[in-house]
């Protein structure tokens, strides 16, 4: 318990993912009932990163008699913006008169369809439902050769206690003195109670030095954080007097929930601290204390969902080092060589990512460059030149198309140096230097295998691009050391030129090999470098945003439903 508290690091503490609601419907189903119409389901699975299986997560309600159902029953979702989540939605008849189960049973676990039931299935991507215009995504279902299966829509909407803050602030009375020489030292813990009923530390408040009566500082934590969206689970506040040397004591201890926490908006609240050891040893023990809930309230913050939701594009571009120390492209021992039976690195890092960002580009439309070769027909080298070879439209579609032309340019280009990374950073900052209002977000890849030529020009370059709708992603492939590169991300210290410091984090390195899989697994190698190099993006562009005053526009609209009866 006590190492738990000395080592939380509220920078490092995973909070619970967005919730996204997934509502369904279906169109055109086909008839499988020879006396009525079908009586459709619809059963979710979702798919395990690594092992490609798949597992149900749960299944709608079965309508009687329609072939355009609109389900009540939702999904909801955990929504991870750095993960692939694929999803896959089959479509069943129930019959029954055949199966003679109660509509109870027929939407359980125990319940098993036969293939005489399917009316067909469809693909995709929690990240394609969320981008798509509206949050709304229509999908042909397919699996019976020879048979239109219709139609399936899904609609996505966020939880609205995902967006929730609450800030409030908490004194102490008559607290226990731990203290020899003086009173007690106080802070407090809280704890989100988990569903397997362990606890998981969510915050801590400042120490208050030498007093029982302690007034701490109002706090602000997402209500997420506190209750995962669940306004009755238990929050556990323990009350400790600090120690210089982390042994810090016990004084004692109140549960609350966020639903009596937030009753604090109109009364004051006061909470009895009490020492289970003490008690029991003391008849005449009443408390160590109490706990006063000074002040509470709760605003809504807009989300990376809202902004998409509202129609703001990812704009992703893609640049690639093209320089000598990749090795000669046709030698296994290149980075670049084109194996035929597997991805070389570069190939696996701008897929892991580009496969991600794709769902919230609608055109899938992706300017890709290349640095550091000599291009024919004049051996010219350029630190910037476009993979599709033509300098009017840099752009390839989809990450295929990417793939393509970088295969294509390493056939075609020869590979030089130096490695400079300044002219493909402003290149993409004079496009999103064009497009301020908050409609797209600029996030660049860059891959590399070496230590960067121009480092001055290029922290100038990623200062300028700080204040721009824009984002910079370093991986670092092959075995070089890059310790020049954690200079420009900003983690530790905030990216400075000439006296200018950085106005946001918006650049996120780390090397390939970090994240490779022992196995040889490459989708599970992937899939880690994607969770790892995206994470910060959502935060980046909602830091962006806020700076701005930009506000996300309502979400867009969408074609209604067909007008049909309702069947529910």
């Amino acid at each position: 318990m006590m190492a738990s508290i000395g080592e939380f690091d509220p920078l490092n503490t995973r909070v619970p993912a967005t919730k996204i609601e997934v509502t369904v419907s279906c169109r055109s189903l086909l008839d499988v009932d020879t006396f009525s119409k079908s009586d459709p389901v619809v059963v979710l699975y979702l798919q395990a990163v690594g092992t490609k299986e798949w597992r149900e997560f749960g299944r709608t309600e079965v309508i009687d008699n329609t072939l355009n159902p609109d389900f009540v029953r939702k999904f909801v979702l955990d929504f991870f913006f750095e993960e692939k989540q694929n999803l896959r939605f089959d479509v069943y008849n129930v019959d029954s008169r055949s199966c003679n189960i109660s509509k109870h049973v027929s939407y359980s676990p125990t319940f098993y369809f036969s293939l005489q039931d399917f009316l067909g299935q469809t693909f995709c991507t929690l990240g394609e439902i969320i981008g798509s215009a509206g949050g709304r995504l229509e999908r042909t279902l397919s699996g019976i050769p020879g048979k239109k299966c219709g139609v399936i829509i899904f609609s996505a909407e966020e939880l609205s206690n995902c967006r929730d803050i609450a800030t409030m602030q908490l004194c102490a009375n008559k607290l226990d003195k731990k203290d020899f020489f003086g009173k007690s030292d106080p802070f407090l813990v809280f704890y989100r109670s988990n569903e397997d009923g362990t606890f998981t530390i969510c915050h801590k408040t400042e120490v208050i030095k030498n007093t029982l009566n302690p007034v701490w500082q109002p706090f602000t934590i997402p209500v997420r954080a506190l209750c995962n969206g669940d306004y009755d689970r238990t929050v556990k506040v323990d009350v400790y007097d600090w120690d210089r040397d982390g042994s810090h004591d016990f004084i004692g201890e109140f549960t609350t929930s966020y639903r009596e926490l937030s009753r604090g908006q109109n009364q004051f609240s006061v909470y009895e601290v009490l020492n289970p050891k003490k008690k029991g040893k003391k008849k005449k023990y009443i408390n160590s204390g109490t706990v006063t809930l000074l002040s509470f309230k709760v605003e809504s913050e807009y989300t990376f969902v809202d902004f998409i939701r509202g129609g703001t594009q990812l704009n992703f571009t893609v640049a690639i080092d093209f320089t000598a120390s990749n090795g000669n492209p046709s030698q296994p021992t290149s980075l670049h060589y084109m194996s035929p039976y597997q991805m070389n690195t570069y190939a696996m890092a701008l897929k892991a990512v580009g496969e991600i960002i794709q769902d919230y580009d609608s055109d899938k439309l992706f300017p890709a460059y290349g640095f550091g070769a000599k291009l024919p027909p004049d051996g010219k080298i350029s630190h910037v030149f476009p993979l599709s070879d033509d300098s009017d439209n840099p752009n390839c579609v989809g990450i295929d198309g990417v793939l393509e032309a970088y295969f294509h340019s390493l056939r075609t280009v020869q590979l030089y140096g130096p490695t400079n990374f300044a002219p493909v950073i402003n290149q993409v900052a004079q496009c999103a230097a064009e497009i301020t209002d908050g409609s797209q977000y600029f996030v660049l890849l860059m891959i590399t295998d070496g230590v960067i030529s121009d480092m001055v020009q290029t922290k100038e370059a990623v200062v300028n691009a700080a204040a721009l709708p824009m984002s910079i992603i370093i991986v670092g492939v092959g075995p070089a050391e890059f310790d020049a590169m954690e200079e420009l991300d900003g983690d530790e210290v905030r990216v400075s030129s000439r006296g200018r410091l950085a106005e946001r984090d918006i650049v996120q390195f780390v090397p390939f090999r970090d994240y490779m899989d022992r196995s040889g697994n490459q989708v599970l190698s992937m899939a880690r470098l994607a969770k790892d190099v995206l994470a910060e993006i959502p935060e980046q562009l909602l830091s962006f945003m806020k700076s701005r005053g930009i506000e996300p526009r309502p979400a867009l609209s969408s074609p209604e439903l067909p007008e049909l009866h309702r069947h529910i």
